[in-house]
């Protein structure tokens, strides 16, 4: 076997590893404490991701069964296929244990340590040492599993990525414009799939793709009291203030556009290695997988309402702006009371400094809709379902208090969901809309795929905007919440209801970049009257 020495370099996110004595808690991230997806893997929902196909790419690659003979133990981890680039892996070559690590947090079927979707299936590709490749054959490893399955892969994991010192443009900064940061967004574009980006952990970092806007980038949270609800430590998402701003600055996006999009569990993750041990690793390598992975379970229940034809259902529900909106805005943010005006949320997440979402800027000037630390709150896949389970509904008739929806809208014009019951006094709503930036491949050979030499160009990020607005308003002016980023891809609106009563949510297209029409993905989750 080639050992990979290499890897922790080329690896975005440095994890620590230490070896566990005793059993581990029994998959305490993936249960009630961490992202809360075991109650799906049960009846009567039995969602394990059957049949979904989600992509992993990194510097190295997971053991495959009868290939490797690294796993000659018999890993409970079953990999679809692993590759090198875009070819077949080569025996015993490019195996990795930080890839295989990654690969059981998203497939593993050991019943010690489940992973989030033990039933999809996992293509794998090793982009190989980072003394013989870059952010070309990072793109090429990309697309090549983006067209797996058939070319139906729903999302691709990157627990890894490339260091701006390693950049060839002059004075390379996190702009959007780094050629696999543009590779990402063109996929995600032209074969409609969800990347999760591994977010910075300092040190310098390894920040590509983290400054893309099409996909999700995330932070890693640790334990407090048993439950994972504090943002940690190593995580670089921080204002640039202080004795590290330097450092800050050049791992966080250029300008006053943020990365982090979700929080997920990455502190002291128990995993297996390749000899069959199992230790306690840390990073968001580990809490992007979560995230990927969660993307299978409700898409199998998406693609069992399209086969059992249940109404309000489409192929929309595949739509990786849908996927990316759905996440968000279930996301947990403050524990509610019991009452449900807090929408349910099951733990209240902190940031390194202990702050809450409702002291953050992203809740408190509608310009922001992330938070720099903690994005839009912290992964709940069961919270997911709950939001994604109502279906598809179109702004032409009333929609209910829960749902989502893809659609498009037309430049100086917008799209009006009126809500079909009165929102009550004192609840929270939660409104998330993202939509993409224009990415086109300069196809010098007209094969209309990436080819090493070949370059992107950016057409830029149409504005769109959010509000809820009382029922009977026309202007936008007369809404009682907004978010009206000029810079974001995502919208979003976590607010109280001062005065229950009849409301719509708006989408408003504000300024035209470079298409006249603009589709997204709108996901709702109100409290109703009684």
């Amino acid at each position: 076997m080639k050992k990979l020495g290499w890897i922790i370099w080329g690896v975005a996110i440095s994890s620590i590893t230490t070896p566990l004595m005793a059993s581990p808690t029994s998959s305490s991230s993936v249960g009630e404490t961490g992202v809360d997806v075991l109650r799906l893997h049960a009846a009567p929902y039995n969602l394990i991701g059957r049949k979904i196909a989600i992509g992993q790419v990194e510097i190295g690659r997971p053991g495959f069964f009868g290939l490797d003979k690294a796993v000659s133990w018999r890993p409970a981890i079953a990999i679809e296929r692993v590759f090198y680039r875009d070819q077949p892996a080569v025996v015993d070559t490019d195996v990795d244990s930080h890839a295989g690590m990654v690969a059981g947090v998203m497939v593993s079927r050991d019943k010690t340590l489940p992973g989030v979707a033990p039933g999809a299936r996992l293509y794998s590709s090793a982009v190989g040492s980072p003394e013989n490749s870059g952010q070309a054959e990072e793109c090429v490893s990309s697309q090549y599993i983006a067209q797996q399955n058939g070319g139906d892969v729903r999302a691709i994991n990157f627990s890894f990525g490339e260091s701006l010192q390693r950049d060839g443009r002059e004075g390379a900064i996190l702009d959007g414009n780094a050629l696999l940061t543009q590779c990402i967004d063109w996929s995600s574009r032209n074969h409609d799939v969800l990347y999760v980006i591994a977010g910075n952990q300092g040190d310098g970092g390894i920040p590509i793709p983290t400054d893309h806007y099409n996909g999700m980038t995330t932070a890693f949270s640790t334990r407090r009291n048993g439950v994972f609800t504090k943002v940690d430590f190593p995580n670089i998402s921080a204002q640039p203030d202080g004795i590290g701003r330097r450092l800050i600055r050049k791992e966080i996006n250029a300008g006053e556009r943020r990365s982090i999009n979700l929080v997920a569990p990455g502190g002291k993750v128990s995993v297996y290695e390749l000899d069959g041990k199992i230790s306690e690793v840390s990073g968001t390598s580990f809490a992007a997988p979560h995230i990927t992975a969660s993307v299978a379970v409700l898409q199998e229940f998406g693609d069992r309402q399209l086969k059992s034809k249940q109404p309000n259902w489409s192929l929309d529900s595949r739509r990786h702006q849908v996927m990316k909106a759905v996440l968000l805005n279930s996301a947990d943010k403050i524990k509610d009371n019991g009452d449900g005006l807090y929408l349910g949320m099951s733990r209240t997440i902190l940031g390194k400094d202990n702050s809450t979402w409702l002291d953050s800027d992203a809740y408190k000037e509608p310009k922001i809709p992330l938070d720099i630390q903690m994005g839009m709150g912290h992964l709940n896949v069961f919270r997911g379902y709950q939001q994604f389970s109502p279906g598809q509904w179109s702004p032409t008739g009333a929609v209910p208090p829960i749902g989502w929806d893809y659609r498009s809208v037309d430049d100086s014009s917008v799209q009006d969901y009126v809500l079909e019951k009165p929102l009550k006094a004192g609840s929270f709503v939660s409104l998330t809309l993202a939509w993409d930036r224009v990415v086109e491949l300069e196809d010098a050979n007209s094969n209309k795929m990436y080819d090493i030499g070949e370059k992107f160009r950016d057409r830029g990020l149409n504005n769109l905007d959010l509000y809820l607005i009382p029922v009977d308003e026309k202007d936008s002016d007369k809404s009682v919440c907004a978010s009206v980023s000029e810079v974001d891809s995502v919208e979003h609106i976590f607010c109280p209801v001062k005065k229950g009563g009849r409301y719509k949510i708006r989408v408003e297209y504000r300024d035209k970049v470079n298409e006249e029409s603009q589709s997204y993905g709108l996901a709702w989750w109100t409290v109703s009257e009684r």
